[in-house]
């Protein structure tokens, strides 16, 4: 009966204690990736590691014994495992682990030295050494890729890393180019090279020996290049040589370059002069304007530019009639940019609009101002105007 009711007990712990591991690994471990499980059980194998060898440590060379050796024995792993749960939680609200993350490592370094001292041979010290340091390891990897998921960036970036030694040596390549195309580059430039110090020799008035060698290689390297790049068809690489040459042959050319400083200030620029305003009343020939054109008079450009030009110079008209003042062709050209004689045309076909019109209508009449379109811009006053026997408001 004894141990019926135990069997019993038994069963019902067992599967309260099944329930709660069940429950504590769906809340705690399964949302977390395998490498963070594996870390977090490498790191309490290390600590444990690290725990024996103070419980050595405290009994012989300490002298504590029974529950004293219990309670003390493990004081520097519990200050470890608080400080990194500080760092990580400082890592997840300021970025960075702060002074608890220096202290994960010096608490470490210090419970593997204590560890140490009591080692009976030289392996033993090793191993109760690197115990405790690869736990700490193994947290510190934990909080990079924390960071890195959390930030989106590394802390550091290292100057030594196996790709940047593969590349320095010359068995990688450091764009996504194809085997075919760096082969390719690397023909083209053998050949420029060849192609500058044949003319380097001609200049200087090499020996006859000199320039049948240097010629003799030009023409085995663009040999070569033709057979193994398609040179002779792909215009391409034809294009991508003669660059090369160019930017080798010009090399000079870079002591006479004067760019521009980018913490100069920049220079001020002078409004063109407008002509002057001549007399109420008295026209303007349209010759008088030909000192005024713009630079963009001769300029060709593409459709979509010209669309952009032609929008912003009707804007500019638009708001400027708002304002009831009529602007010359000459404002619109120096305004938008567009050519003289467009704005010309433009200002041609938009001052025949009804608002246009009587803004030139009442300026002639009130003020006997004629509009030629070279005529200094008419400014009408405020008072309301009649258009075609009709007032603003109607």
């Amino acid at each position: 009966m004894a141990g019926l009711i135990l069997a019993v007990l038994a069963y019902f712990v067992l599967r309260a204690a099944a329930r709660v591991t069940v429950r504590l690994f769906h809340r705690y471990v399964a949302p977390r990736p395998v490498e963070d499980i594996l870390t977090i059980v490498a790191a309490s194998i290390a600590t444990g590691v690290s725990a024996q060898g103070m419980w050595k440590f405290a009994g012989d060379v300490l002298g504590f014994d029974g529950p004293l050796r219990l309670l003390l024995f493990a004081f520097i792993e519990v200050a470890v495992i608080t400080s990194a749960v500080r760092a990580r939680r400082n890592m997840r609200e300021n970025f960075s682990a702060g002074i608890d993350g220096v202290a994960v490592w010096a608490l470490t370094c210090l419970t593997a030295v204590l560890s140490s001292m009591d080692a009976r041979s030289v392996a033993e010290a090793v191993f109760r050494l690197a115990a405790p340091l690869v736990a700490a390891w193994l947290w510190e990897r934990g909080m990079a890729i924390e960071r890195h998921r959390i930030t989106g960036r590394s802390r550091i970036n290292w100057r030594l890393t196996p790709e940047r030694m593969l590349v320095r040596i010359g068995l990688a390549e450091v764009s996504d180019r194809t085997a075919s195309e760096v082969d390719a580059h690397r023909r083209l430039t053998r050949v420029a090279l060849a192609a500058k110090k044949a003319r380097a020799l001609r200049e200087g008035g090499a020996s006859e020996r000199k320039m049948r060698a240097a010629l003799a290689k030009l023409d085995r390297e663009m040999d070569r290049a033709v057979e193994h790049t398609g040179l002779a068809v792909d215009q391409a690489r034809q294009e991508a040589l003669l660059s090369q040459i160019g930017a080798l042959y010009n090399t000079s050319a870079l002591i006479d370059l004067s760019p521009p400083v980018p913490w100069a200030p920049e220079p001020e620029t002078a409004s063109p002069a407008l002509p002057a305003a001549s007399p109420i009343g008295v026209a303007v020939d349209d010759d008088d304007e030909a000192e005024v054109m713009d630079d963009t008079t001769g300029m060709t450009v593409d459709p979509v530019q010209r669309a952009a030009l032609m929008r912003a110079a009707r804007e500019y008209w638009d708001k400027q009639i708002e304002r009831r003042f009529v602007p010359r062709a000459t404002d619109i050209a120096h305004e938008t940019g567009i050519p003289l004689a467009t704005a010309r045309e433009c200002r041609a076909l938009w001052k025949l609009e009804p608002r246009a019109h009587a803004l030139i209508e009442a300026a002639q009449s009130e003020h006997g101002l004629v509009d030629t379109g070279t005529f200094p811009a008419i400014e009408v006053p405020e008072p309301a105007l009649t258009v075609n026997g009709s007032g603003p408001g109607h």
